[in-house]
């Protein structure tokens, strides 16, 4: 495969500081777009020549010459993943980024990676394929959706590749400190008896985050496009989830059921069908 530029905004995230660590990107020259120069510092040693600073709310129509012509752009970057029942995902987030991806692809960029979400199947329980009908019951997901919308009603216009993996749940390294994985890890270094959640009987999809973003690189140098499910296929309890970090941390902390409700805008039990993920990787 012949070395390539590639753009990844949202680069000091949590899913971009696994992207530049990854062996899939190594050959290829990576520019980190980020918005804040603080990050810089963050970053290692060997890519600090590599970092871009842009807010991408301003970044104006001459994104995709300023950030060096790109082959490629990894679109990680999204806010307000605190809380996906904001209003701002559809009234700041949407615009922001349809206007930067519509600038990029104006500019010249021939392909793009952008990332969407379990939350666009909406209340759907099941093992949820990319051919079921989307019906988002979060802002995240209906402004996610939506931006998967535009951007096919840009390429009648203007041809370029969109690769739209959906992801599902993830945990690892540098997760938000509101996530269950980080907060278990919490309770378990600080020796806490017992840790509080819900019932556990949701049946969910996860996977680490260092398998899923080696996915993602695979799939974003290789020439796939349109939706994609990443995912692990396999439906797993919340409950037994736990119960697995558990027992690699070899802890005795006991849980606490039922202290939490469950989330009313996720369905009990779903997770991913991945045959589609699994044929673009190894075809």
């Amino acid at each position: 495969m012949s070395r390539m530029k590639i753009a990844i905004t949202g680069a000091t995230g949590f899913l971009g500081r696994h992207f530049y660590r990854n062996p899939a990107l190594f050959s290829h020259e990576l520019i980190l777009v980020d918005r804040d120069e603080k990050s810089e510092s963050t970053l290692p040693d060997r890519n600090k020549s590599r970092f871009f600073r842009m807010d991408i709310a301003s970044a104006g129509n001459d994104a995709f010459e300023r950030l060096g012509s790109p082959d490629l752009l990894i679109h990680l970057a999204w806010g307000e993943l605190n809380n996906f029942q904001s209003p701002g995902h559809m009234t700041r987030e949407l615009p922001v980024h349809y206007n930067f991806l519509n600038h990029m692809v104006h500019g010249g960029l021939r392909r793009m990676m952008v990332l969407g979400t379990c939350f666009e199947y909406g209340l759907q329980n099941g093992a949820l394929d990319e051919n079921q009908p989307c019906h988002p019951a979060t802002w995240y997901g209906l402004a996610k959706y939506a931006l998967l919308r535009q951007l096919e009603f840009l390429q009648k216009e203007h041809a370029f590749e969109l690769l739209w993996p959906r992801l599902f749940y993830m945990y690892g390294e540098g997760q938000s400190a509101n996530s269950i994985y980080p907060q278990l890890m919490r309770a378990i270094a600080t020796g806490d008896a017992e840790f509080r959640m819900s019932d556990g009987e949701q049946i969910r999809d996860y996977m680490p985050v260092d398998e899923l973003v080696d996915k993602l690189c695979r799939l974003a140098i290789s020439s796939r496009t349109g939706v994609v499910n990443v995912c692990s296929g396999k439906p797993v309890s919340l409950r037994k989830q736990v119960e697995n970090w558990i027992a690699e941390k070899k802890s005795l902390i006991q849980l606490r059921l039922g202290h939490y409700p469950h989330r009313d805008f996720e369905p009990l039990a779903f997770w991913g069908n991945n045959k589609k993920m699994q044929d673009y990787l190894h075809q």
